[in-house]
């Protein structure tokens, strides 16, 4: 029996039940409840409230669940049976017992007796002791897990039940607006918490963010950024009213909406003084034309409050420079890659990386006084990244980014913010001055530490040689005193460095894999790629850059030989083995399973521990191998999709935007093994430092062509922003 059929029952039976509380309940009545609790008669009592005027109904529900969770509730009572609590023959006076063992356990392999003497004397199974507590700590860590991922999907779930324009205004009324003229923007809270289903995010951190700056957070795959920024968006984090704010965190729904309209009703104030405008201009033109026999007191005072409240509501429009609102809306939508005729689109027809994009969009043509970014990289190709990060230079407000982009952090942050072991710590400057700023500080620490530990062993050392010794017994008391009163010290956190493992491939004879003259298009109307030519071997590290559309993508395909060239030829070695990294790797990856589980599913035939192994060569161990996938974030996902490329031993490598979702510790070992590695990679990525760091060749896709070209990614991406200032 599954929740999600427990959730169809109380649907059909009850359908007006809020979509939270189904969730809620049909996960405790299969997985959550305690063994010793009334399951049903606390479904009873939560749904009474929901069914109060339909008793009949209720009691037909409750039957229809009892017969569902028969099974499971005979499994329960059979798992509560056993020993009972026996009253003693005699009483045991606890005065005359002797000294009590300190471990009192009323369970099995725990056998207290009493001697003649009165003596108590503890009898323990210490295997079986262990066993109970290993299960015990696997409950609480499985049931750790599951609050994480049921309560991302009711966070999820209570989003969707709202629109757009009812969170808005939720989080930022528009009397804030008003409110905010003549204060302060900077925020500074002095500690705050953060946790999310039990896992504690954050604990007594401060939070400061100065109105104007730019923040990038930096931290490991699971240590809560995404977290913190919701939290800060729901204002669950006590933000200031009078600051308003926008996360973009998620691709907006497709409808019949244009991408240019779309981005325009994005600024729901707006949206609602335009249309509180046309309202008081009908209201004004109805008082206007009335017949002048008609005209008295009250439609004069009338006419004046609502002549008085369209001036403020120009006013208003004026401050946020409405007139201008297409114009920009179009520039900001030009510089993410849509053309005039994308503009004109409705929604609906867009990919999710578009979408993306359109909220990025949209986010920015409202101009918040605190703007939250996740990843905005990960959904752009280099063009639009650049252009981006131009953009944000700029930026009026504040700034709070996640990127494991360095460049991008470099280009855009003013201050890095780095969260790690339930703290944020703060820099001031881009990336690569906190990366100094950061060594250097962990280096003065561990020198301060090993040079009190040193004093520490001498002191040591002086008191163990003299402490009996009469002549100096006073010399080593005094050195006791001085050890006594030196501060607690810990050790400085290790420096946390991943590796990634590629097996090492044989060599084959050339050529491997070629693409010679290829013409490809999806109907001879719309030709995408034109006498295309590509060369790859077991040296090649070649990496492909352009716009989305151009055909980057259609390139990997065509080497895969998922798609076949209208004409042309793909040339391909017998013998190779091809490894194939997707840009939507996540869709490759069963969510209810967990790692282990799947790399046993797609490569059978090894032991579980060996399958543990390997994920291990790509930082996926312990209990992380064994939580389905669906609760992993973006990276451990990642790392998993990487662990299953290794397992195909290939020869070449095709990575479509590998760099997104993994931390920056994950894309060191990433480019440190694809450095070693002796096979042959062609890669799609909009992150610089990954590009120079394992390319050494840049092909550009575009015009119908793919061409070799001659210079570096900072060059490319310096020839795109002056091609866009360009633009008339």
């Amino acid at each position: 029996m599954s929740s999600y059929d427990i959730a169809e029952k109380i649907r059909e039976f009850l359908p007006g039940t809020e979509e939270i509380l189904v969730q809620y309940l049909s996960g405790y009545l299969v997985d959550d409840a305690s063994e010793d609790e009334d399951i049903l008669s606390v479904a009873r009592l939560m749904l009474g409230s929901v069914a109060m005027e339909k008793p009949d109904v209720l009691e037909q529900l409750m039957g229809t669940l009892g017969a569902l969770l028969q099974d499971q509730l005979m499994r329960r009572d059979e798992a509560q049976s056993g020993p009972k609590l026996q009253r003693l023959d005699k009483v045991l006076e606890m005065s005359k017992a002797g000294a009590l063992s300190n471990t009192i356990a009323f369970s099995e392999g725990v056998d207290p007796r009493v001697d003649q003497q009165g003596k108590v004397a503890s009898r323990v199974d210490v295997k079986k002791l262990e066993k109970q507590e290993a299960k015990l700590k696997a409950k609480i860590e499985k049931r750790a897990r599951r609050d994480l991922y049921e309560g991302s999907k009711l966070l999820e779930q209570t989003k969707k039940q709202q629109s757009y324009e009812e969170m808005f205004m939720k989080i930022n009324p528009l009397q804030s607006a008003a409110a905010s003229k003549n204060k302060s923007k900077d925020i500074h809270l002095p500690s705050i918490d953060v946790s999310f289903g039990s896992n504690r995010i954050l604990s007594g951190a401060s939070l400061t963010l100065a109105y104007g700056r730019r923040y990038g957070i930096i931290g490991r795959n699971g240590v809560g950024k995404s977290t913190l920024l919701r939290h800060i968006a729901m204002r669950e984090i006590p933000i200031p009213s009078h600051i308003t704010i926008l996360f973009v965190e998620q691709e907006i729904v497709g409808d019949d909406t244009t991408a240019l309209n779309s981005v325009l009703k994005a600024d729901v104030w707006r949206d609602h003084l335009l249309a509180e405008e046309a309202r008081l201009n009908a209201r004004l033109a109805e008082l206007d034309a009335t017949h002048p026999s008609d005209l008295d007191a009250r439609v004069e005072e009338t006419r004046d409050e609502v002549s008085g409240r369209l001036a403020d509501v120009h006013a208003s429009l004026a401050d946020m420079e409405a007139e201008s609102g297409p114009a920009r809306a179009a520039a900001l939508l030009a510089g993410l890659g849509f053309s005039e005729e994308d503009q004109g689109r409705q929604t609906k027809s867009f990919s999710g990386g578009w979408r993306m994009r359109l909220a990025l969009a949209r986010a920015l043509f409202v101009k918040p006084s605190l703007l939250l970014l996740d990843e905005p990289s990960n959904h752009i190709d280099l063009n639009a990244l650049a252009w981006l990060e131009d953009y944000l230079q700029t930026w009026p407000g504040t700034l709070v980014v996640v990127s494991h982009d360095r460049a991008f952090l470099d280009a855009v942050a003013t201050d890095i913010i780095h969260q790690h072991s339930g703290r944020l710590d703060y820099y001031k400057g881009n990336f690569t001055q906190f990366y100094s700023t950061k060594s250097e500080r962990e280096r003065n620490l561990r020198r301060e530490y090993e040079a009190q530990m040193e004093y520490r062993k001498h002191l040591q050392a002086f008191i163990d040689r003299w402490r009996y010794n009469a002549n100096r017994a006073a010399q080593a008391q005094s050195k006791i005193k001085i050890l006594e009163k030196l501060p607690e010290i810990t050790p400085p956190e290790a420096e946390e460095t991943e590796t990634f493992r590629f097996p090492e491939t044989e060599k084959i004879s050339p050529p491997l894999l070629q693409l010679s003259e290829v013409t490809f298009g999806y109907d001879l109307s719309k030709i995408i790629l034109n006498r295309v030519n590509i060369d790859v071997g077991l040296d090649s590290r070649i990496a492909v850059v352009g716009a989305n559309g151009a055909g980057k993508s259609t390139v990997i395909k065509l080497l895969t030989g998922e798609l076949h060239p209208l004409s042309g030829q793909v040339n391909r070695n017998g013998r190779l083995r091809v490894g194939y990294f997707a840009q939507h790797h996540v869709d490759t990856l069963i969510q209810t399973m967990n790692p282990v589980q799947f790399l046993a599913h797609k490569f059978p035939g090894k032991t579980e521990q060996e399958y543990r192994q390997h994920l291990g060569n790509f930082q996926i161990s312990g209990m992380t191998g064994l939580q389905p996938i669906g609760t992993l974030s973006g990276g451990q996902k990642s790392r998993v999709a990487f662990s299953v490329l290794s397992l195909q031993r290939p020869h070449i490598l095709l990575l479509d935007e590998p760099t997104n979702h993994l931390d920056l510790e994950g894309l060191d070992g990433l480019m440190s093994a694809l450095r070693t590695w002796n096979g042959g990679v062609i890669l799609i990525s909009h992150d610089e430092r990954f590009i120079t760091a394992v390319a050494k060749e840049l092909w550009v896709c575009g015009d119908g062509t793919v061409r070799k070209f001659n210079g570096d990614v900072e060059a490319y991406k310096s020839l795109i922003v002056s091609n866009i200032k360009a633009r008339p």
